[in-house]
C-alpha cells in the first residue's frame, strides 16, 4: 500500500521573517482509496531516464488534465506522480508508479506562476513548481525586506489562494555567478559577505581558476569518488583533444572574456563545427574567449547569446579543425564523456564543476523557475536545485551520469553554506542554437576517476 494511503499530510503556511501571519497552506493530500479492481504492482524502482519516459506515457494516457506533476524518490527508485482522482491513483499504482492524490493540477500552478510573474518584479526572488508540495515555491532571498516582502506576500497570497504557493527565505543574495578581475561587472557581487564573492583579482574562494576545488568531494549518484581536483585548468585537463589552438577545455574548464572569467559548460557540434555552450550572461559580456586571463590562448567567438529570459550562449571555436572532447572536468585529473542531453526531473540526482569550486553534487528541486537577479535581468524556465556554486562557476555544467542536463545560472549561497542555484536547461539551449552534444572524438576518452572508461 502506497504512503499515500496511509496518512493524510497536511503543511502549514510557512511564516516570513518576524511576521506572525501564515501565509498559504500547503496542498492537502487527499487520502485515496484503490479504486481499480486489480490489485496494485509493487512500486517499480527507476531510474530518471526510465522514470522520465514512464511519466511521459502515464500522462498521455490519463490525459493533462488529470495529472500534476511528477517527481523521482531517488533514495528509493519510485516515480511518484501526483494525480486529481483516486480512480486515476489505482491506475497508476498498477504501472508500478507510487500515486498522490493532490489538490492542485498543473495548469492552475502553472497561472499561479503566470500571475507571479506579470505582477512581482521584486531583485532578490525566485518561485519554482515543486510536485512534492503540489505547490509554487516562492524563494526571496536576504534583500527583500520592509514594503518589497510586504509586496510579496500580497502577491503570493493572490496568485495562490486555495494554497498554491508559499513563500521561504534564502540567507544568501541571488547574482549570477560570473567571477572576474579588476573592474569587472562580478565585482560588484557582495564583495565575499556571504563567503562568496569575487575579490576583483580572480581570486574567488577558491583562489581563482588554478587552486583547488571547493568542492565537498561528495561523489553524487554516477559512482565518481567526486574528490576535489584543479578547479578548473582553463585548458589542461585530462581527455582533451589536440587542435591548431592547442589542448582544448572540457566541461568546468576555465574560460576568459574581458574582465570576466567563467566556465565552459559543453563543447558541441552545430552542423558539423566545433562549439561549445556557457552561460548567456558570460556571453553577453565579452564577444570572444579564452582559455587563458592574458588572452595567449584564444578559443572562440560567440555565435548566440540569450540573457536575460534565457541564460545560454554559444561559442563557436576560431578553429573549424578542431576537436574539442565532448567531456567533462571532474575536478580530480579524470574527466566524465557527455553522450547525450536529458530533461531535468525534480529528485534527480546531478553533479556541478565549475571553475572555481570544483566538483559539487545535489539534487534538482524545482522545475520552470524564474530567478529576479535585479537590474531588469529575469530569467525564465530554469531548473532549480540544493547544488553549490560561486562566481567564476557561471556557465558550467551540470550532469547526470552520461547526460547533459544544465548551464550554471546563478544563486544565493556558497560552497560552504549552501543555498539554492538555477540552472540554463541544456535541452532548450541545443533546441535553440540547432547544436548537438558532442564535438568530435577529441582522443583519449580518460576515466571517470575511479577506474572505470568515463561515461560508464
Amino acid at each position: 500500500m502506497s504512503e499515500s494511503h496511509r496518512h493524510v499530510n497536511k503543511r502549514t503556511g510557512v511564516l516570513v521573517g518576524g511576521a506572525a501571519t501564515a501565509l498559504v497552506a500547503a496542498a492537502i493530500v487527499l487520502p485515496q482509496a484503490n479504486a481499480s479492481a486489480e490489485r496494485p504492482a509493487p512500486p517499480r524502482t527507476f531510474s530518471a531516464e526510465s522514470a522520465a519516459r514512464a511519466a511521459s506515457s502515464l500522462k498521455a494516457e490519463l490525459g493533462a488534465d488529470r495529472t500534476a506533476g511528477w517527481y523521482l524518490d531517488a533514495g528509493k527508485g519510485r516515480l511518484v506522480m501526483n494525480v486529481l482522482s483516486a480512480d486515476d491513483a489505482g491506475k497508476l499504482e498498477a504501472e508500478g508508479a507510487v500515486a498522490r492524490v493532490v489538490r492542485n493540477s498543473t495548469s492552475e500552478l502553472q497561472a499561479a506562476t503566470r500571475a507571479l510573474r506579470a505582477t512581482v518584479a521584486i531583485p532578490g526572488t525566485a518561485w519554482s513548481i515543486d510536485p512534492r508540495t503540489n505547490q509554487v515555491s516562492v524563494v526571496a532571498d536576504r534583500t527583500v525586506t520592509g514594503a518589497e516582502l510586504a509586496a510579496l506576500t500580497e502577491a503570493v497570497e493572490k496568485a495562490g489562494g486555495g494554497g498554491m504557493a508559499r513563500i521561504k527565505r534564502s540567507a544568501g543574495e541571488f547574482r549570477r555567478y560570473h567571477g572576474g578581475g579588476s573592474g569587472s561587472e562580478a565585482a560588484t557581487s557582495t564583495g565575499g559577505s556571504d563567503g562568496s564573492g569575487e575579490s576583483g583579482d580572480d581570486s574567488g574562494r577558491s583562489g581563482g581558476p588554478d587552486s583547488p576545488g571547493g568542492s565537498d568531494g561528495s561523489g553524487g549518484s554516477d559512482g565518481s569518488d567526486g574528490s576535489a581536483g584543479s578547479g578548473g585548468s582553463g585548458g589542461d585537463s585530462a581527455g582533451q583533444g589536440e587542435g591548431s589552438t592547442g589542448a582544448l577545455p572540457v566541461g568546468g574548464s576555465a574560460i576568459f572574456g574581458g574582465n570576466a572569467r567563467c566556465s565552459l559548460g559543453f563543447n558541441v557540434t552545430v552542423q558539423g563545427a566545433p562549439a561549445f555552450l556557457t552561460a548567456g550572461h558570460c556571453g553577453k559580456g565579452s564577444a570572444t574567449w579564452t582559455a587563458d586571463q592574458a588572452g595567449a590562448q584564444p578559443l572562440g567567438t560567440v555565435a548566440d547569446a540569450r540573457f536575460p529570459e534565457s541564460d545560454f550562449a554559444l561559442v563557436t571555436y576560431d578553429d573549424p579543425a578542431a576537436r574539442p572532447d565532448s567531456a567533462v572536468d571532474l575536478q580530480n585529473g579524470g574527466t566524465r564523456q557527455m553522450s547525450r542531453a536529458a530533461e531535468a526531473a525534480v529528485g534527480m540526482r546531478v553533479q556541478r564543476s565549475g571553475s572555481t569550486t570544483g566538483l559539487s553534487d545535489g539534487t534538482v528541486t524545482g522545475l520552470d523557475a524564474t530567478v529576479n537577479y535585479g537590474n531588469g535581468d529575469i530569467v525564465n524556465g530554469l531548473i532549480q536545485t540544493d547544488v553549490c556554486a560561486e562566481p567564476g562557476d557561471s556557465g558550467g555544467p551540470m550532469f547526470s551520469g552520461d547526460a547533459a542536463v544544465g548551464l550554471t545560472s546563478g544563486g544565493s549561497g556558497d560552497c560552504t553554506r549552501g543555498g539554492e542555484t538555477f540552472f540554463q536547461p541544456v535541452t532548450t539551449a541545443l533546441e535553440a542554437t540547432g547544436a548537438e552534444i558532442g564535438a568530435g572524438d577529441g582522443g583519449d576518452t580518460g576515466s571517470d576517476g575511479a577506474g572505470r572508461p568515463a561515461g560508464r
